[in-house]
């Protein structure tokens, strides 16, 4: 099943689902008893926003040997965690903006994990049964600022730097799905969640051993070789097989003018 946020007109944001390129309303919560109502809304007619409103986001540093290289740094023993804050999060359509205090903003393709049932300790057996679904994120990097500081909050926290989206796909084998990401149709990263080092069972007890998962939760489970520059007037698309495709104009944030 697919999830989705969306909004008509000024009404408030609530959920739906997606069936044959059409949206229904859901009343009650995904995360708990929900009921579906019949899907008559054209996908188009809706705006979509980011899937799921996490209270905290939760991102895996260097899980693909290949971005690690190109880095120059090393492959983790352990998986290397850091924080996105909530007020990152944008859909897809929204426009990522290009801070005034950064020379070089990249983008970075990311599978990401929705959790639907809370947990702490848990084992990598239970881990799919904490998932709700998943869906696609862009872990957008001020690349200068990350490496100046040293350590990573504001060069991965600029508002509208954690684009989520479109949906939340529920029936997906996250073992092999083939993450793709172009910019201006030109791809930039191409590769396969098999290639990750620590799987996604993994990641999620890996986390829950440090910190409590709560449905909404969302981990960036890391991205592949590829990662390059965005400038104003850009648009990146991010596509992973089974999901679907998470698309953002970029823009200047000051000016908010695509020049």
């Amino acid at each position: 099943m697919r999830f989705v946020r969306f909004q008509t007109g000024r009404d408030l944001p609530r959920y739906g689902w997606v069936y044959e390129e059409k949206v229904g309303p859901i009343d009650g919560s995904i995360f708990d008893e929900f009921r579906r109502q019949e899907a008559t809304l054209p996908l188009e007619s809706v705006r979509l926003l980011a899937p799921v409103v996490p209270s905290k986001i939760i991102c895996i540093g260097r899980n693909y040997a290949d971005h690690a290289y190109e880095q120059g740094v090393e492959v983790p023993e352990i998986p290397l965690i850091f924080l996105k804050p909530p007020s990152a999060v944008i859909g897809t359509g929204a426009a990522i903006e290009i801070p005034p205090q950064s020379q070089l903003v990249e983008h970075e393709a990311e599978l990401a994990v929705v959790i639907g049932r809370e947990g702490r300790w848990i084992s990598l057996e239970e881990a799919k049964n904490h998932i709700l679904g998943y869906t696609i994120g862009n872990d957008v990097t001020a690349r200068d600022l990350q490496r100046r500081d040293g350590q990573w909050t504001r060069g991965k926290g600029f508002d509208t730097f954690c684009p989520l989206g479109p949906w939340i796909e529920t029936d997906l084998d996250p073992a092999d799905a083939l993450i793709r990401c172009r910019v201006d149709g030109e791809i930039r990263q191409m590769a396969s969640t098999r290639d990750m080092v620590f799987t996604v069972p993994q990641l999620v007890a890996f986390v829950s051993s440090v910190m409590r998962l709560l449905p909404g939760d969302v981990i960036l489970t890391g991205t592949p070789a590829g990662i390059g520059p965005l400038e104003a007037g850009n648009k990146v698309e991010i596509t992973i097989e089974g999901i679907g495709s998470l698309i953002n104009p970029v823009r200047n944030a000051i000016t908010g003018q695509n020049t």
